[in-house]
């Protein structure tokens, strides 16, 4: 049986694990977490010290959506009290990426629901995005759908660095959680955005009844996608979708899988994404030591960690956020924003 130290020397040799020593990691007993965790952080450390990296998203149109994606509240299945409203105006934009500065958020990403955007959408958000630069020199991320080769090209020549297209899960148990789009048609989506020159963010979910086997499986998958970032949700069970009763998974299981990541992917940020608040719970701060990036400030239709609580969560580790540009807005604006949802 390979033993902890051995997983985080392939991990700094660039040497993939065999899926015996990725199902050991996934398997590992809880009491020897510590010790996983350890072996992980080696990792993280050689390649982003104690660094963290924060993300804010705006959920900038919601509901209404065509696909039957089962883990989405906003899905053409789903029955679930959300919000639902067209794409947001150019302003409410520009005052989320305030918003995102103001949380010391390194980048700021444009979420809209649906199949996939409207020409009209994509130049609305390229506009937003373009005032956005004007006034403050954020990372911008997009998660727009499915996109076709020129969209991708309006949205780079718009000042957009990065799109997000998750691959979700395995491709054999993808369509167990989707049967309107397919596995092939997100990785579709993933070439014809860095065809057009945008950097990639893309990962998946846990905790939707997929065997150890889907999330090795998702996880090899990525490392041939090879995307600048990597989110890891963990499936917060929404009354009234599909997946509303799955709730197996635990905190210790939801860190183990993050330790398996930064060993399959050394060198990629690994970002605590969807769910990390409900499923980690008090063991939030032990997955900043696979992870280096987190949201700040909540979801597409669930609530998160307010952006101060994450600050002193980090400083309590010991670690230090990193911001590459300089504060763009007053701290009161955590407060004073409007955000969708609010009066």
């Amino acid at each position: 049986m390979p033993d902890f130290n051995a997983l985080t020397e392939k991990a700094l040799r660039d040497d993939m694990l065999t899926r015996e020593e990725c199902r050991f990691v996934l398997q590992t007993p809880d009491e020897e977490l510590l010790s996983l965790l350890q072996a992980a952080f080696r990792v993280r450390e050689r390649y982003f010290g104690k660094t963290v990296r924060l993300q804010m998203l705006l959920n900038a149109k919601s509901g209404a959506c065509q696909e039957d994606c089962h883990y989405c509240s906003q899905s053409s299945i789903s029955t679930a009290a959300i919000e639902r409203y067209g794409l947001l105006p150019r302003e409410r934009m520009v005052e989320g990426a305030k918003r995102a500065a103001a949380c010391k958020a390194q980048r700021y990403c444009i979420v809209i629901s649906g199949r996939s955007p409207l020409d009209r959408e994509i130049a609305e958000i390229a506009d937003a995005v373009k005032a956005i630069k004007r006034e403050i020199p954020l990372q911008i991320c997009c998660s727009l759908g499915l996109l076709n080769e020129e969209q991708a090209r309006t949205l780079k020549a718009a000042g957009v660095d990065r799109i997000n297209h998750n691959l979700n899960t395995s491709e054999a148990y993808h369509p167990s959680i989707c049967t309107t789009h397919t596995f092939q048609d997100r990785l579709a989506t993933i070439r014809h955005a860095r065809s057009a020159g945008l950097e990639i963010c893309s990962g998946g979910i846990v905790g939707m009844g997929e065997r150890d086997d889907d999330i090795i499986d998702l996880a090899l998958a990525l490392r041939d996608v090879k995307p600048d970032s990597i989110p890891l949700n963990t499936l917060h069970p929404v009354p009234g979708t599909p997946l509303e009763h799955c709730k197996d998974l635990t905190p210790q299981r939801c860190l183990k899988v993050l330790c398996l990541f930064r060993f399959l992917h050394p060198r990629t940020e690994i970002r605590i994404a969807g769910g990390r608040e409900f499923n980690l719970r008090s063991l939030q701060p032990l997955a900043l030591y696979p992870a280096d990036s987190m949201f700040v400030d909540g979801y597409l239709t669930t609530p998160g960690q307010p952006a101060p609580e994450v600050w002193q969560m980090i400083a309590d580790l010991g670690f230090e956020i990193e911001v590459q540009y300089s504060q763009a807005c007053a701290r009161e604006e955590l407060v004073t924003t409007h955000r969708p949802g609010t009066s």
